[in-house]
């Protein structure tokens, strides 16, 4: 059975670093595309870092683009995102998300599995 489980969340104030965990079980994890979406109350899913599956390309929104660094251990079946540099407006749940491919998607209806998220509240 496939499961993306994601850990690290947390509160945090404005300025500050959390370290996002996802770890895959029930998948070949060294074929898999990686994302992080997140998305705020309201507010549509929104795609937020993605990585290959050899770690050698990434792709980030522009909104996140030199504070957050995604990452990806292939021997411990693990995606990371570091944040830094935390606002207010990062406040969201973050999920992780997965699918077989050898390119990197942005789009949250490309990807097939998906964890249930991990919380993330930055105050000002």
């Amino acid at each position: 059975q496939a499961l993306l489980v994601e850990s690290g969340g947390g509160l945090v104030q404005a300025g500050g670093s959390l370290k996002l965990s996802c770890a895959a079980s029930g998948l070949t994890f060294r074929s898999l595309v990686m994302g992080w979406f997140r998305q705020a109350p309201g507010k549509e899913r929104e795609f937020v870092a993605a990585i290959a599956w050899s770690g050698g390309s990434t792709f980030y929104a522009d909104s996140v683009k030199g504070r957050f660094t995604i990452s990806r251990d292939n021997v411990k079946n693990t995606v990371y995102l570091q944040m830094n540099s935390l606002k207010p407006e990062d406040t969201a749940l973050y999920v992780c998300a997965a699918r077989y491919s050898a390119v990197v998607h942005t789009t949250p209806n490309d990807y097939e599995y998906w964890g249930q998220g991990t919380q993330v509240t930055v105050s000002s």
